[in-house]
């Protein structure tokens, strides 16, 4: 058998029915119905509960004659635990149907406690390997709508959600083509009251979403799978994929700025919620890799940071910011596998043009969003020194899922010269 025989020929899009535009929320009851939800168990952020954003929500779902059995215990960064309690508060519920209210955490939790209802087991036994077992679910899970209310995670038209181990000090994943939502509404309406720094971090991890997926490796440079059932989820860039990732990076650059200045922007925090969705169908199928990879660590071996314009006092680093740290030397590293789209992804995200040869374009975009959107200047102000390099590249190394698709593969030399230099971007 020639090599070019084993090579990955075929790619797979799965996306979402997404119902995207301001109002969208009040179709709610329909679109469940629709789906044969009687019984549903509602997943809703307690933020969001609290300030009443979501009643009109609630309230059409009421209204179209559902039975709501309401659950607000989400952790912003959910852990395992957190997940194990949203689990047993469902199989306690015994719905038929799942909605999700909130952010990534939210959805994420929605994922978690409908896998495990339908599906039996423990959290473990379905975490990605090498971390968890890595179990795949045998059958479609319960009908998920999934309703964001920040402008970020695209966990609503994916099929990952993300879990913090503390245990382990380190943060990692559940994935499988079954956990998508079966309809998601999209409402620009919902995101008005979220804080800034919460649209900042959702924002950057959108804009990171799209390059990791867009300069993720070509499909065609997979093994091809002994069977379907083998085929990853994170496939490798492709021709569609792109579209969606470039399309996200676009609008990232054009609207994420105005997103975090205003909520009664609209428009701004409209298109870049419509970005997460595009960035999660563009990275669903073609993956993401290093930053990522590099941020569960981040997020997982300490909890001693507070970003201060996020509500509550739990210590965490949110995602986004997590993410986005270490972007700028990743894909600086990454350059040379293909400096003609690393180029492109940094005129999507400015509309600048760049020399041939210039390794610094997309990193300097990128900084450059991240200081006008208040984002924190590096690892370090994360509350990490150099001292903590070598358990943070233990973290990464873990997610092999993920550097599965990256365009150079990393040595521990490389993530070491990726950590040092994301310490400190400015």
């Amino acid at each position: 058998m020639t090599d070019d025989v084993r090579r990955e020929s075929l790619f797979t899009i799965e996306a979402t029915p997404v119902k995207f535009g301001a109002g969208a929320a009040h179709d709610a009851g329909w679109e469940m119905k629709r789906l044969g939800g009687k019984r549903l168990f509602v997943v809703i952020d307690p933020e969001v509960q609290r300030l009443k954003i979501a009643d009109h929500v609630l309230d059409s779902l009421r209204g179209a004659g559902l039975e709501l059995v309401l659950y607000s215990d989400v952790d912003t960064e959910p852990s395992i635990e957190a997940l194990g309690r949203a689990v047993q508060a469902a199989r306690e519920a015994n719905p038929d149907s799942f909605v999700a209210i909130g952010g990534g955490s939210t959805i994420d939790t929605a994922k978690v406690a409908n896998l495990l209802l339908t599906h039996g087991g423990e959290i473990m036994d379905y975490v990605n390997p090498p971390v968890g077992a890595g179990k795949k679910p045998p059958s479609p899970l319960k009908p998920l709508l999934a309703i964001p209310t920040t402008a970020g995670s695209g966990s609503e038209a994916t099929t990952v959600a993300i879990l913090d181990i503390p245990d382990l000090k380190i943060k990692t994943g559940i994935s499988h083509r079954y956990m998508r939502p079966a309809q998601a509404i999209v409402d620009p309406e919902l995101a008005r009251s979220a804080p800034s720094a919460v649209i900042a971090s959702a924002g950057l991890d959108v804009v990171c979403h799209a390059a990791e997926s867009f300069l993720s490796r070509p499909y065609t440079t997979r093994e091809r799978p002994a069977t379907p059932d083998d085929r990853p989820p994170y496939q490798g860039s492709n021709p569609v994929a792109d579209l969606w990732s470039a399309q996200a990076l676009r609008y990232g650059g054009q609207y994420l700025r105005r997103a975090v200045q205003s909520g009664n922007d609209v428009e701004a925090r409209g298109f870049m919620m419509l970005s997460a969705t595009m960035a999660g169908v563009g990275f669903g199928s073609a993956g993401v890799h290093i930053p990522h990879s590099c941020a569960y660590p981040i997020a997982g071996l300490k909890h001693q940071y507070r970003d201060p314009g996020y509500p509550g006092d739990k210590v965490f680093v949110p995602h986004g910011f997590s993410v986005i740290v270490t972007s700028p030397a990743s894909f600086r590293f990454t350059f040379d596998a293909d400096p003609a789209k690393h180029l492109r992804a940094a005129e999507l995200l400015t509309g600048e043009t760049y020399a041939p040869d210039d390794r610094e374009a997309l990193p300097n975009a990128l900084l450059k969003l991240m200081r006008d959107v208040g984002a924190p200047s590096g690892v370090a102000a994360l509350g990490y020194d150099e001292s903590d390099i070598p358990a943070l590249i233990d973290g990464a190394l873990k997610q092999q899922r993920l550097l599965a698709v990256a365009p150079k593969m990393p040595t521990r030399d490389d993530l070491d010269r990726i950590f040092r230099e994301s310490m400190h971007n400015w």
